[in-house]
């Protein structure tokens, strides 16, 4: 059974920087506000849909690896912000880009969404079904964040990265292990009430502000940095690694309170924890891919590299995943 490795990735953010001041204009709040309790300074917003971002991340990807779309096998982009429920976001992409031998669908998994696409994409490669997988974690979160709502507005960018997984000979690189889990008694904790079945769109949800993301910040915090920590701790456990054995703890970047804690609780220095949440805040399922493939680009990341990932999402749901490093 051949192990699943990461051959290529790539990213992509939009042009257009929209800074703290931005929110100093119209909302009660203040740069040193949004820095202090978040980390973030600046975001990427996108003018167009989802699909565009996710594009340009899979385009980037394939250069980097050589190849062209028609060797794709499957694409899977998880995502909480599809161009639309259907068809899927990975149909779309799957059309413009031209891979017309490759199946795919979305995944929904919030912002543990990569982390649980990953898993399966591994799946697939380690059964022999597939050879060239693509994950493509992307979202514009700007088109579901409520920009009258000092809480939420000043959190979130928009923004893709993809990940290409094919068969490695070297049992001892590529995807190693990971732990994914969910608890749905967290569902009234954070959540998009409008547009599903439970409640269709209509003038009372709109009126009623149910299309935007909706959360309880303190409850969402204090889970969100025991389960990071948690999960980073456990796949350490399950790995027998020492924080001196982890080259990188690549975590969501939600909040930076929150990475703070995780890396504390590892025993990693902040020095080999990969942050990119200042110049982009929180992408949802773009901010561990975007994070890797930025500090792969700079040089930092290096063949046998241990990667410890970590997220935490709405649902609740949480994991984490032992990479190390092929390329």
């Amino acid at each position: 059974m051949k192990n699943a490795v990461i051959t290529a990735i790539g990213h992509y953010v939009p042009d257009k920087v929209v800074t703290n001041s931005h929110f100093e204009s119209y909302l009660d709040t203040t740069d040193e506000w949004i820095v202090s309790r978040t980390g973030i300074r600046e975001r990427r917003y996108h003018d167009g849909p989802t699909s565009d971002m996710a594009l340009e991340a899979a385009r980037r990807t394939l250069e980097m690896r050589g190849i062209g779309p028609e060797e794709l096998d499957l694409i899977i982009i998880p995502t909480v912000t599809p161009d639309m429920l259907f068809p899927s976001t990975a149909a779309l992409v799957q059309h413009r880009l031209g891979a017309k031998n490759a199946w795919g669908f979305d995944l929904s998994g919030a912002c543990s969404s990569f982390l649980f696409a990953l898993a399966t994409g591994v799946q697939f490669i380690r059964s022999g079904a597939h050879k060239k997988v693509m994950i493509i974690g992307a979202d514009k979160m700007t088109s579901i964040a409520n920009m009258a709502d000092r809480n939420t507005a000043i959190l979130f960018g928009d923004a893709a990265a993809a990940v290409l997984l094919e068969p490695g000979d070297d049992p001892d690189y590529g995807v190693i292990d990971w732990v994914n889990y969910i608890d749905g008694r967290g569902a009234e904790s954070l959540y998009m009430k409008g547009g599903g079945s439970l409640n269709p769109p209509s003038h009372e949800t709109v009126d009623k502000a149910m299309h935007y993301v909706w959360q309880d910040g303190k409850a969402v915090f204090k889970v969100a940095v025991v389960g990071m920590a948690d999960v980073s701790a456990e796949i350490m456990q399950r790995n027998n690694l020492k924080s001196e054995d982890v080259a990188w703890l690549v975590p969501h970047q939600a909040n930076l309170r929150i990475i703070t804690a995780t890396a504390e609780r590892m025993g990693v220095d902040m020095s080999r924890v990969m942050v990119n949440i200042d110049r982009y805040g929180n992408t949802t399922a773009a901010t561990i891919p975007s994070c890797i493939s930025e500090y792969y680009q700079q040089g930092k990341v290096k063949r046998g590299d241990n990667l410890v990932l970590a997220a935490f999402g709405a649902g609740y749901t949480w994991g984490g995943a032992l990479v190390r490093w092929a390329i």
